[in-house]
Formats: structure tokens, C-alpha cells, sequence
């Protein structure tokens, strides 16, 4: 691509002789139909800047958006066709992400529409951000921090703390600022040379979220991994929650971190858009995935379950010698039963496989510290 710039007088070029020019009819009748007094006109015709650091980043991310978009279409009508019985609250929470991914997947589309189709050519393409860029912010915070905010709360009710709730609340709440900001910043100065000046609204959006999602992964795990039982079946149960929370929670905090470093370390490119695009996408995808884990394929084809996934379940406080609640297991479902190492319980555990089974279990402890387990199956 070729750009033109024109003062007075004579014709002369750069990039190009004015023989090569002259047998050039195409392009002088092109120019001629732009600049009509061509003839009168000094004419430089220079090179367009590089566009595979400007638009490329952009359209991977736009990508990535998309497919993720796509993912999260499948979660969520896995979500509704599954857990009709959810608190209504949770289904409208769902339909929320929902409606503001579908939001960004087409503020996402115009960003790419604008410079590439509706200015195709123009080099103020080269110099303003598309206007559809000022919504990517505002958009990411609006998803990530109610997400945040949600798993505090499930922490706090299978933890029974409130000190780590409290700093992902707060950081959270960081974050949800430092988007707002970003949004109003780059409303008011859209063009990227200038984008070095909103260093300070990305690294407390970005690293505060970042952090928040780190801390939502280790309190997790933490508070999951209590939850073992020392009984087999349950405990890989176990193993696969902390896993998934795991790989849901670094993702998120992997593309923060990588979106904020590129932004302060790669000047004048857009290379950490391939990591901020797909950011809301994967805020939404890992709730639902956390949602949908609670059962498996078989309930869209009409099998009921009755467990739960262990970050759903209520958190009780108990004595030592009190008998835990009663759970149920199906088959590859992730129910958790919680067994405390101290003094005599006893839990019944109903595995339904076409007949029913009972199975009582007492877990106690002798004089000298050591543990013992009995059971008691009834048919």
C-alpha cells in the first residue's frame, strides 16, 4: 500500500521514478480522480506505515474472543438445560455474563471493522484507536469483578473466613476502578502514540486483577484440599475440583499479568491486545465451567443426580464425635463428604447404581492417637 502527500508546483516521488510513474496509468488516473489540479500539485508518494504490529495483535485477539464466545454459548446452554432447580439469582447472574460477552464479541467486531473496512486506507487509521476500543475496558471489569466477587462469596461460605473474601473484594474493587478509568482515558486521548499515558489505570486494573484471581486460586485449593475424607473414591473427586479451580484461576491471572507486562515492556505495538480481547471470555468461561461441574454429560440426556460439586455445598460447623450429613453419590459425579480426625463419626453414604446401598462408615480414635475405620453395608 502507498501513501500520497501533495504541497506544490511540480510533480516528484519518492519510492518511485516519475518514468516509472508516467507508465503507472492506473495509479495516475487514480491520483487524478482524487486531486483534480494534480498537474499543479508536488506529489510524494511514500509507503504506508507496517500494519502487522498495529491490526494483526488486534484481529488475534478479535479471534480468540470469538471462539471463546463460542464456548461459552455451548457452557451456558449446558448451564440452563442442566441446573433448572438453581437459585434464580444464579440463572439471572448467568443470563447477565451472557448478555454483556455477546455485547463484546460485537464491540470487538467493530473494532476491527472500522480501520480495516470503513477506513480502509486512511491513514488517520494509523493514528486514532477505533472507537469501538474505548468499550473493551468498561466491558472486562463489568464481567471480571462480579465473577470475583462471586467466588469470595462461595470462599467464605465452604471456608468460614472472612479475611481472604475480603482482600479479593477489595482487589476486585481495585480493578473494577482502574477499568472505569482506563475507559474514560482513552475516550478522551484515542490516539495510540498516547496510550503510554495511561500506565497508571492498567497496572491497577490489570495487576489487581490479576492478584485477586491468584489469591481465588490458592484459597481454593486450600479450602478444598481440607475437605478430603481419606476415602479414595471421594477424594479424587476432591483432586479433580482443586485441578480444574486451578487451571481456571491461572488462566485468568496468566493473561492479566501477560496483557499489563507487554503493554509496559513493547512500546508502539498492540501486542498485548492478543491477551486483553480474550480476557472477558475467559472470566465467563471459568465460572460456567465451575457451574457445570457440578455433573456431568448424563444429565442432558434426562439422568437426575442428587450431589453436589463441594465449592456449591453448604459448610457446616461440627464437634468432634458428631455424625457428618448424609451425602449421595452417583456415579462419576463429584460429591464430597468431610471427615474431621477427631473422636468417633459416623457417615452414611447412599451409592445409587440401580439398587440401593448403604453404607455406614465410623471413623475413630483409640487412646494412643491411632485411627480407626469400620463399615457396615446393608443392602
Amino acid at each position: 500500500m502507498q501513501g500520497l502527500i501533495c504541497s506544490s508546483t511540480t510533480l516528484s516521488f519518492h519510492s518511485m521514478g516519475a518514468d516509472e510513474y508516467k507508465k503507472d496509468l492506473p495509479l495516475h488516473r487514480f491520483l487524478q480522480s482524487r486531486i483534480p489540479d494534480l498537474e499543479n500539485h508536488h506529489c510524494v508518494v511514500t509507503k504506508m506505515p507496517d500494519t502487522s504490529l498495529l491490526f494483526g495483535p488486534l484481529l488475534i485477539g478479535v479471534c480468540l474472543n470469538m471462539i471463546l464466545y463460542g464456548v461459552s454459548l455451548v457452557q451456558s446452554f449446558i448451564y440452563y438445560q442442566t441446573y433448572k432447580q438453581d437459585a434464580a439469582w444464579i440463572r439471572y447472574f448467568v443470563l447477565y455474563l451472557f448478555v454483556l460477552e455477546t455485547a463484546n464479541t460485537g464491540f470487538n467486531i467493530g473494532l476491527l471493522y472500522e480501520p480495516l473496512v470503513l477506513h480502509y486506507g486512511d491513514p488517520r487509521s494509523f493514528i486514532i484507536s477505533p472507537l469501538m476500543l474505548i468499550a473493551d475496558p468498561i466491558v472486562t471489569v463489568m464481567v471480571s469483578t462480579p465473577v470475583q466477587f462471586f467466588i469470595a462469596w462461595r470462599i467464605k461460605v465452604i471456608g468460614n473466613s472472612l479475611i481472604m473474601p475480603i482482600v479479593i473484594v477489595f482487589l476486585g474493587t481495585c480493578a473494577f476502578i482502574g477499568g472505569i478509568a482506563l475507559t474514560v482515558c482513552v475516550s478522551y486521548m484515542r490516539e495510540w502514540s498516547r496510550f503510554t499515558q495511561f500506565e497508571g489505570a492498567v497496572i491497577t486494573w490489570l495487576a489487581a486483577a490479576a492478584a485477586a484471581d491468584l489469591l481465588i486460586t490458592g484459597s481454593l485449593s486450600w479450602s478444598l484440599n481440607r475437605r478430603r475424607t481419606g476415602i479414595k473414591a471421594t477424594d479424587d473427586k476432591v483432586s479433580r475440583i482443586i485441578r480444574l479451580t486451578v487451571q481456571t484461576g491461572l488462566i485468568t491471572a496468566i493473561f492479566a499479568l501477560a496483557d499489563v507486562l507487554i503493554f509496559l515492556t513493547v512500546k508502539g505495538t498492540t501486542l498485548n491486545f492478543i491477551w486483553d480481547l480474550p480476557l472477558s471470555k475467559l472470566y465467563t468461561n471459568s465460572l460456567l465451567s465451575t457451574l457445570n461441574s457440578r455433573a456431568g454429560w448424563g444429565n442432558l440426556t434426562g439422568q437426575s443426580t442428587e450431589d453436589t460439586n463441594v465449592l456449591f455445598a453448604r459448610s457446616e460447623r461440627r464437634r468432634p464425635g458428631n455424625a457428618v450429613p448424609h451425602h449421595s453419590i452417583s456415579g462419576g459425579m463429584s460429591g464430597v463428604i468431610e471427615l474431621e480426625p477427631t473422636g468417633t463419626q459416623a457417615s452414611e453414604h447412599r451409592v445409587k447404581f440401580g439398587s440401593s446401598i448403604a453404607v455406614t462408615t465410623v471413623v475413630e480414635r483409640t487412646g494412643d492417637g491411632v485411627y480407626k475405620k469400620s463399615m457396615d453395608n446393608k443392602v
